[in-house]
């Protein structure tokens, strides 16, 4: 696909009567999604797009969901306060991108060393993560939902060869969430962007090295073509759950058929979505290093173990937070790691370290 498919601006400032209260008439009604990225971008967008058909669909037609995408009624990074406020009904976005609201929102998206895609939604579903989910949020009046998950996210795209820790020093990166905490920690300038300004950065040299999500999305924005050197494994980023928030103040006026239209549109997309992150990152890579030259390379030893560090750092400051509810957060978060964790050096990593050995199939 072509990068310019996704980089157009959408016009900010939409009509008054785009604004207004969704319509009830009928047993109908019309909600507005926002969400942070470019229309059908590849992996969020289409998800964002597919979740907003979804809930229309399941509800065969009593919620009518029109999408805006980011910068089409609000910008991206203002998707969480407008329907906090009541100007959108739900949003599409990632947990990552609200840390300021509370430190503690920034553990249901990714956690660096933390929880893979399935794990993140075992935490939720029955290690306690969706009640403190729900508390969370509802101080903000959004009811949440997670609805997909990129899988393993990327190191990143480095203009120049990466060879200890040391390098990291000064250097300026784009990333998100608690994964931006842990790389300030290693002296680097670490700033939050979207991806069409994560190229144009990089691009002017304005950024040393960026990660966004993985090669299918990553090779829609062009990244390949200002910076070759394409790092793993994504330790900051291990999964990155979607998430669509939506009014609590909506969702309640909802009859209970409609409440389980809209929760089981979001459970039931998760899979997919993952799913085909998964098999289209997997083209996507195999495509860049055999036609567009990008060059896979692994994070040296020293760094892994320095950004291990400041991961626990990171973490240590959660325990601390003078937030109860953020404290309560992060020792239900490291419960769920460490006890699956153990579990899963017998299971998943003992069978894929086992399939790494080539029998000639």
């Amino acid at each position: 696909m072509q990068r310019r498919k996704f980089l157009q601006a959408g016009a900010v400032g939409a009509a008054a009567t785009a604004l207004a209260s969704p319509a009830i008439a009928q047993d109908k009604r019309q909600w507005k999604m926002v969400t942070a990225w470019p229309k059908n971008l590849p992996g969020p967008g289409v998800a964002a797009q597919n979740l907003a058909d979804r809930i229309t669909a399941l509800s065969g037609g009593r919620i009518e969901v029109k999408l805006y995408a980011a910068g089409e009624l609000v910008p991206g990074p203002g998707v969480f306060d407008a329907v906090s406020e009541g100007t959108a009904e739900l949003y599409h976005a990632v947990p990552a991108y609200w840390g300021s609201k509370s430190k503690g929102i920034l553990l249901f998206g990714s956690q660096p060393f933390g929880l893979r895609a399935d794990e993140q939604v075992g935490w939720l579903a029955h290690g306690g993560g969706q009640a403190l989910y729900d508390e969370m949020y509802g101080r903000f009046g959004i009811k949440p939902f997670l609805c997909g998950n990129s899988g393993p996210q990327w190191g990143g795209w480095f203009r120049e060869e990466l060879n200890s820790a040391e390098d990291l020093k000064g250097m300026k990166f784009r990333t998100t969430g608690l994964a931006s905490e842990m790389m300030t920690k290693l002296g680097v300038a670490a700033e939050a962007m979207s991806g069409p300004a994560m190229f144009q950065a990089l691009q002017t040299g304005a950024l040393d090295a960026g990660e966004f999500i993985g090669p299918w999305t990553d090779s829609a924005l062009g990244f390949y073509q200002v910076a070759k050197n394409y790092y793993w494994p994504g330790v900051g980023e291990p999964s990155s759950a979607e998430e669509c928030g939506v009014s609590s103040a909506a969702y309640d006026e909802l009859p209970d058929d409609l409440k389980q239209a809209v929760a089981f549109a979001c459970e039931s997309l998760y899979n997919p979505v993952w799913t085909e992150y998964t098999t289209k990152h997997a083209l996507s890579l195999k495509s860049m290093v055999e036609e567009q030259g990008v060059v896979v390379k692994m994070f040296p030893e020293d760094v892994i173990t320095a950004m291990g560090n400041a991961a626990k750092e990171v973490i240590d400051e959660l325990r601390q937070n003078d937030d109860e509810l953020v404290q309560r957060i992060t020792e239900s978060f490291v419960a769920y790691r460490d006890s699956v964790g153990s579990y899963m050096t017998y299971a998943d990593n003992g069978q894929m370290n086992a399939r790494a050995k080539l029998f000639g199939y």
